[in-house]
C-alpha cells in the first residue's frame, strides 16, 4: 500500500512541475533580445502563427523603465517581426484621438501602444472596453481608422 500511495505521488508531482509554463527560447532569439535591449528582464512566451499554426514566434514582454511596458516579437531565428511600446493617449496621432472621442468613453480606454512591424509599418492599437467585450481599435500611422477585432 505504501509502494503504491508513494508511485502515486511521484506521478501526480511529475505531472504538477510538467505543468511549469517557462519558455526558453532558442539561443539566437535571447542573443538577438539581449543585443537590442541590454539591461532588460524579459518574460518569455510564445505564440503559433500562420495559416496551420506552422509558425512560431517568441514573445519578450519587458518594461523600458518603470511605468513602460513593450513587447518585442521575434522568430525562432532571431528576426524581430514586431515591436510594441505602451504610449499615453496624448501621443497618439489627432485624427485618432478625435476617433476614440467620438466613439468610446474616456473611460473605456485601457491601453493605448506603437506598434512597428518587420517591413517598418507603423500602427497604432488601442485597447478599449465596450459592453463587457474588449477589442483592439487598430489606427495607420496617420491616426486613420484601419479595423476593430475583438478579443477573447
Amino acid at each position: 500500500m505504501k509502494n503504491v500511495f508513494l508511485l502515486i505521488v511521484l506521478l501526480w508531482s511529475g505531472f504538477i512541475i510538467g505543468q511549469n509554463n517557462v519558455v526558453t527560447p532558442p539561443e539566437k532569439v535571447r542573443f538577438t533580445f539581449e543585443k537590442e535591449y541590454p539591461n532588460k528582464v524579459p518574460v518569455w512566451s510564445v505564440r503559433y502563427v500562420g495559416d496551420d499554426d506552422d509558425e512560431i514566434r517568441y514573445e519578450a514582454k519587458f518594461n523600458t523603465d518603470k511605468n513602460t511596458k513593450a513587447l518585442a516579437v521575434y522568430d525562432n531565428l532571431g528576426v524581430l517581426k514586431a515591436y510594441e511600446l505602451q504610449i499615453p493617449l496624448s501621443q497618439l496621432p489627432v485624427k485618432a484621438q478625435t476617433y476614440l472621442k467620438k466613439n468610446y468613453a474616456a473611460k473605456a480606454i485601457k491601453e493605448v501602444s506603437v506598434v512597428v512591424d518587420d517591413k517598418n509599418q507603423t500602427t497604432y492599437e488601442v485597447g478599449v472596453e465596450k459592453d463587457s467585450k474588449f477589442y483592439d481599435v487598430v489606427f495607420d500611422k496617420n491616426g486613420g481608422f484601419d479595423v476593430s477585432i475583438q478579443k477573447d
